[in-house]
């Protein structure tokens, strides 16, 4: 298969129909480079804050149920564009608010062909999050059983613990899918560490999507720096430095590489090293 991994720019907009046809843009430059999954980062989905005004997206918490109150809509756009173009996207994620009076979580909804395969919820929330936006942790870890292999979604910072992602390669990922939303080059470089780590270790690819540039109109996204990029252990039948393909810092466009399964399955059961074989070897050794 192909994926592709967007580093996407966040755009100040002046109503829904134009957010529709930014998305059908990228949605139809990957597909037309031959992709079947396509990769958009966390909270890209703020953009539609905008649609409520500069007042409404210059303030936090409107900003929240701005953007949440599009859900339906951003659905249909995607579950449209996934149909006409035969793939399957990973959206951006955004807020949700799961029930009234609750305060909202982080959901990224994977979309295929056929309809609504499922969505995932960030489970560790950054401090921002935690202590200024009261952004809280939603549903478990889940794994996506689809056409393409068996994928897991890692939202940002969950990508920096290992155990999240261990559940979800014994779960049965092969697959994980990292949207990142950093506001600094380290912050950046923390979760592309920890999703080159998760190659590592799970013998895996992981795929990291992140928003690139400024959005200063929207103070929970104004600065934005990353690469898009798509990782694979460094060994047999994958690049030497684990980096199947990457944009440039904080370019906007796609990152597209092709993916071999069989790749996978091969490393995990024959590769250089075992580190997914031998993970439970670690606790004999702490005894």
């Amino acid at each position: 298969m192909q994926i592709a991994a967007a580093a996407y720019p966040l755009t100040f907009l002046t109503g829904f129909a134009e957010y529709e046809a930014k998305l059908e843009a990228w949605v139809a430059d990957a597909a037309a480079q031959g992709a079947d999954l396509l990769v958009f980062p966390e909270y890209g989905a703020m953009e539609l804050a905008s649609l409520g005004g500069a007042g409404v997206a210059g303030d936090l918490e409107r900003a929240l149920h701005e953007v949440a109150r599009w859900r339906g809509a951003v659905d249909a756009v995607h579950l449209r564009l996934a149909a006409a173009h035969g793939v399957h996207i990973l959206g951006a994620s955004g807020p949700v608010f799961p029930r009234a009076g609750a305060r909202p979580v982080n959901r990224a909804t994977l979309y295929g062909p056929q309809g609504i395969v499922g969505h995932q919820d960030k489970q560790m929330m950054t401090r921002f999050e935690r202590e200024i936006w009261f952004v809280e942790p939603g549903e478990g870890l889940r794994v996506f059983d689809t056409p393409l292999g068996r994928i897991g979604v890692l939202i940002c910072y969950d990508s920096e613990f290992p155990l999240l992602a261990r559940r979800l390669v014994e779960a049965g990922a092969e697959i994980l899918l990292v949207p990142s939303c950093t506001d600094s080059l380290a912050g950046f470089t923390r979760v592309r560490v920890g999703a080159m780590a998760r190659a590592l270790e799970n013998q895996c690819v992981t795929v990291q999507a992140p928003t690139v540039g400024l959005a200063p109109w929207c103070p929970a996204v104004d600065e934005n720096v990353g690469r898009a990029a798509i990782y694979g252990p460094p060994d047999r039948g994958f690049p030497e430095t684990g980096i199947l393909a990457e944009t440039a810092l904080d370019g906007a466009g796609w990152a597209i590489a092709r993916v071999d399964l069989a790749s996978i399955h091969a490393v995990r059961r024959d590769g250089a090293v075992l580190n997914h074989l031998h993970w439970d070897e670690q606790a004999d050794r702490l005894r």
